[in-house]
């Protein structure tokens, strides 16, 4: 027994030798209008590749909380991190990766990258580009802890396609529109903080047919955070449509970042 136990010692201890390399996590933050989900296609092919891949839900309640929720998350998660963030999921990430060590690289999914003081609306009249305009919502209240009542939005199913998923088929579209998540208003307004951006590698894919942010909008803000960016023909729901490049980009950031440990 002693003799089995020293020989699993050592093949523990050379297996897995101090300073190594491991494979970073993946979390997979999605935005407004969307789940977790949309991720399915990205997260099959990063397991298929190795990786441990979690997609936790965005709770689209404003920029503070939600990127409190995505801190903790991130904290409770051993080990080197590749962070990324779809749409208003860009704007999460940005918030929740500052501070945190492990947080290795950012990968922005046709997502926006705020820089402090900017907030999404804001971010969306950059350039033209968004139709995501207020005729293309449906505003309905829901309730607030302090009683009050608070007002979210989400894609008007008519519109849905147009603006979120204009390469997926019309039947996967109508799907998408109809599981949505709604977002808070707040999360419109409220300025984003000290941006992760500044101190963390980040990568940028930018669908070319975006009209929920509007594709200039998302160059102007690749460029600021000085990105390494890869185009796409796609519309804004690229990680759905285009989930091989989008994968591929994800793996791309995490074998360059510096996630030795």
């Amino acid at each position: 027994m002693k003799l089995f136990l020293l020989a699993v010692s050592l093949l523990l201890t050379f297996a897995a030798p101090a300073g190594a390399a491991t494979k970073p996590t993946i979390v997979l933050v999605h935005g407004a209008f969307a789940d977790a989900s949309g991720w399915d296609g990205v997260t099959e092919r990063l397991q298929d590749r190795g990786y441990t891949v979690l997609a936790p839900p965005n709770p689209l309640r404003g920029v503070s909380s939600d990127a409190a929720y995505i801190k903790s998350f991130l904290a409770q998660t051993p080990g080197p991190i590749v962070l990324v963030g779809h749409s208003y999921g860009g704007v999460v990430i940005t918030n929740a990766a500052t501070g945190n060590p492990n947080v290795k690289v950012l990968v922005y999914v046709a997502a926006f990258a705020p820089a402090q003081g900017d907030t999404v609306q804001a971010l969306t009249g950059l350039a033209p580009g968004s139709m995501l305009a207020p005729a293309a919502l449906d505003i309905r209240g829901y309730p607030l802890p302090d009683g009050t009542t608070g007002q979210e939005a989400s894609i008007k199913p008519s519109a849905f396609r147009e603006i979120f998923a204009a390469d997926l088929p019309k039947k996967q579209a109508a799907v998408l529109a109809a599981s949505q998540r709604p977002a808070s208003l707040i999360t419109l307004g409220e300025p984003s903080g000290p941006p992760a951006w500044a101190n963390i590698p980040s990568y940028f894919l930018i669908p070319t047919k975006d009209n929920t942010i509007g594709t200039a909008n998302l160059r102007i803000m690749a460029k600021r955070a000085k990105a390494k960016t890869v185009e796409v023909k796609a519309s804004h729901c690229a990680y759905v449509s285009h989930p091989k490049e989008t994968a591929k980009l994800i793996e791309d950031a995490a074998q360059h970042a510096p996630v030795s440990q």
